[in-house]
């Protein structure tokens, strides 16, 4: 499985459960993975971060999937920290918004955008700024 992709404990863990591994043993056999450097959870929520940037999420959305994987609160706090300085959420944003609904020339279409960038999980704060009309377009 982790020759494919990056895999959460958590992930691993189902996974090998569904496959009728014992729970006990799934475990185990994680930790020896881990030991050896062929799963690591910080590495794992580093890649699904930069990922979900890279196709147009907001750290809210983010932090909240991240959290589904059974990642600790370090391990989601390093993840969106990498891509601070990395990622202008705003432009992100902004480009989301350019790219899926076009010029915001009236309100409907404002609205639009802001539910658009409210589901992507982005803050009040960037979509306010996103759907804004006297913005450079």
């Amino acid at each position: 499985m982790l020759t494919r992709r990056e895999h959460s404990r958590k992930e691993l863990a189902r996974k090998l459960q569904a496959k009728g591994v014992d729970r006990d043993d799934a475990a185990q056999a994680i930790g020896r993975l881990a030991e050896a450097g062929w799963q690591d959870d910080a590495r794992f929520a580093e890649m699904l971060a930069r990922t979900r940037a890279n196709s147009g999420h907001g750290p809210i959305r983010i932090r909240a999937e991240l959290a589904t994987h059974g990642l600790d609160a370090d391990a989601i706090r390093a993840a969106l920290e990498s891509l601070e300085s990395e990622i202008d959420w705003r432009a992100s944003a902004r480009d989301l918004v350019h790219r899926r609904i076009g010029p915001l020339a009236d309100l409907g279409r404002r609205r639009k955008a802001a539910d658009l960038l409210i589901r992507r999980g982005f803050d009040s704060d960037t979509v306010r700024e996103a759907t804004r009309v006297d913005h450079d377009d």
